[in-house]
């Protein structure tokens, strides 16, 4: 929960932004439809720039999804418009493509045991994150949905022998995520209906009782274990009364439980509990960084686990007989997810994403302690050999805090030569930004000569948890003062152009940049807010009932006069007299999260302050842009932008 990285399905699809130069006041706009798309003042794109965007738009990666009964894998990558699931039966083999949609398929769950061959999946429509779960039959290869269409369903968890399914589900009453299990036929049943958000985590062995976990806020899950033919939920008990979980499961030895929590230290840690004696294990103890996931082999005789090490992923396996590691093959580096162990608990598959290469499936053979890649992405037919990969970077912020930041100048410049430079903010705010493939930030080094760097600031996840809440509340301005830092540190790098800095961001990151325009208007030239919150007062009015409880956590209650007072006094829609440079707003209008009316209502306070305002937005999207035609056109846009903005072309 914690780490909502690879959130970055919203990054993925958005072209990193560089600054801009201050341009005449736009009185009026002009209004262009085109189809879904809706545009703004954007101008006319020159065919030689979408000439130039074509390679990089037709990068694509492969994300592993699971293994299937017969040892093939299945993946997720795109070969059309949106990624479907696909299956690989040998390493580098042909990708048999399953599912057809125009919408993303998205979270395969591989149907274990001998209950039937198939996975569920999940699909919304336009980017509306209603998601419906269906069920994909391989041997037959019928579809059909296992929700009723209207309600929001995510999670899909099998019990180990694959004859019931749990997930979470808004079905009840569309404001409280519950618990529900179904077979493939009959009726879904509630789980658990205590109100709040809740997610199914694990089915004993027996299919009898269920782990599951309230989600409060990054710093705060409450776990719990429901009988499933009384209804009774038992809490467990939390040391220190209150902290952050990952995962939570049955040792499939029968002794014990596997979890991971920050009960009483700083980081997420991998830890093992045994009711039985009493004996409790820190297995990731010595390790002073957060434990991201973690993967059991069906035995019991194997856990793997992933630590997130100043954004870089680390690997690790050990038996579970005490806990011994076991050596394994150097791997590349970079964010490693997907974790599962084959069938027969010989072989671990994993995804693995670089800086300089896009996501593939490998295979890690445990007895052999050999790498095999199962899948080879194409990037446009460029040579990665030429790709930029970040150096690590801090700042030290207003109050001393040391803020990490990600650096990536174009290569084959001179120390001193001064580039413009972009900050690119992550959303979340519970999230982190990690030296991930971007063909966008590719193409502004090696095209346009302009660095880029992606800060980690407070409140971002993988710094322990007291980073993790220095932004709550009415703390919500420091994270603000760290961008402020960063553009002193700019200000000092020989490399890098102080006159020519841009912001950009996606949705918790695009109230930073409008914030950062408030505050740091002589500082920054143009600014791309993407699904960005305007006035968190309307954000927390306006986004769906489901989630409103939970932002209200991280950013205040808007209830409270004293913080609704506060809110109204930061919202950059309240001041918009101090944005005086160019900003372009991209938006989807099926926003669940930001609703499109944030955008709209930033764009029209920005123009009648004599602002010069590119306005986008798509009706067949979402939180962020899934559809590749879509993306390719922003991407597009944005290059132009920035080009007039920035570089004065």
């Amino acid at each position: 929960m914690r780490n909502t990285l690879l959130a970055l399905s919203l990054l993925a699809a958005v072209i990193a932004a560089a600054p801009a130069i201050a341009a005449e006041p736009a009185s009026t706009s002009l209004r262009v439809e085109v189809g879904n798309r809706v545009s703004e003042n954007l101008p006319d794109i020159p065919a030689e720039l979408v000439e130039s965007l074509n390679q990089y738009q037709n990068t694509r990666g492969a994300g592993f999804q699971g293994w299937l009964n017969d040892g093939s894998l299945l993946i997720s990558t795109r070969f059309g418009d949106t990624a479907q699931v696909h299956r690989v039966s040998r390493p580098l083999g042909t990708r048999e493509q399953l599912t057809f949609y125009r919408e993303p398929v998205r979270g395969a769950a591989v149907r274990p045991g001998a209950a039937g061959n198939g996975f569920v999946f999940s699909k919304d429509a336009g980017g509306s994150e209603f998601y419906q779960l269906h069920f994909y039959d391989i041997d037959s290869r019928q579809v059909s949905r296992l929700t009723d269409g209207k309600s929001r369903n995510e999670g899909a968890l099998w019990s180990q022998d694959g004859s019931q399914l749990a997930y979470s589900s808004t079905l009840r009453n569309g404001e409280d995520t519950d618990i529900w299990v179904r077979g493939l036929d009959g009726e879904p049943k509630l789980a658990v209906q205590a109100g709040g958000f809740w997610v199914a985590l694990d089915f004993s062995a027996d299919g009898r009782t269920l782990l599951v976990s309230q989600y409060i806020a990054a710093d705060d899950s409450r776990p719990g274990e429901v009988d499933l033919a009384t209804g009774k939920l038992t809490m467990f008990p939390i040391d220190g009364g209150k902290a952050a979980f990952g995962g939570f499961k049955y040792a499939r030895n029968g002794k014990g439980v596997y979890f991971v929590s920050d009960e009483n230290a700083e980081f997420l840690q991998l830890r093992h509990h045994d009711p039985a004696t009493g004996r409790s294990t820190v297995i990731s103890g010595d390790i002073p960084w957060d434990v991201t996931a973690f993967a059991e082999s069906r035995d019991g005789a194997r856990l793997a686990f992933i630590t997130n090490e100043d954004g870089i992923s680390t690997l690790r396996v050990v038996e579970t007989d005490g806990f011994r590691p076991l050596e394994l093959p150097l791997l590349p580096i970079g964010v490693v997810g997907g974790l599962e162990f084959s069938p027969d608990g010989g072989r671990l598959a994993m995804s693995i994403n670089t800086a300089t290469s896009p996501s593939d499936v490998f295979v890690i053979d445990i007895g052999q302690r050999s790498l095999t890649r199962w899948t080879q992405s194409e990037v446009g037919g460029l040579d990665t050999g030429d790709f930029t990969a970040p150096t690590l970077v801090h700042f030290e912020s207003f109050d001393g805090r040391r803020i990490p930041a990600f650096y990536y100048r174009p290569a084959g410049l001179k120390a001193d030569e001064k580039v413009p430079v972009l900050i690119n903010i992550h959303g979340g705010p519970e999230s982190q930004a990690a030296p991930t493939f971007n063909p966008s930030i590719q193409y502004l080094l090696r095209e346009l000569k302009v660095a880029v760097l992606v800060p980690n600031v407070r409140g971002s996840s993988g710094y322990g948890k007291t980073f993790l809440k220095l932004d709550n509340g009415f703390q919500r301005k420091d994270s603000v003062k760290d961008i402020g830092a960063l553009l002193d540190w700019i200000a000092a790098q020989p490399g890098l152009d102080t006159d020519r800095v841009g912001v950009t961001g996606g949705s918790y990151g695009g109230y930073m940049v409008l914030a950062a325009m408030v505050d740091y208007n002589d500082r920054i030239r143009a600014g791309v807010d993407i699904v960005g919150i305007s006035s968190f007062s309307t954000f927390l009015a306006n986004t769906e009932d489901y989630r409103r409880d939970l932002r209200r956590v991280e950013y205040g209650d808007e209830r409270d006069p004293a913080m609704r007072a506060f809110h109204e006094e930061i919202a950059p829609l309240n001041n918009v007299r101090r944005i005086t440079r160019p900003l372009f707003v991209a938006q989807g209008f099926n926003d669940p999260r930001v609703p499109y009316t944030e955008a709209e209502q930033i764009v029209s306070a920005v123009r009648s302050n004599g602002g010069d305002v590119w306005y986008l937005m798509f009706r067949d999207e979402g939180h962020g842009f899934a559809k590749k035609p879509n993306a390719d056109y922003f991407g597009a846009a944005q290059v132009m932008f920035w080009k007039k903005h920035l570089l004065g072309d």
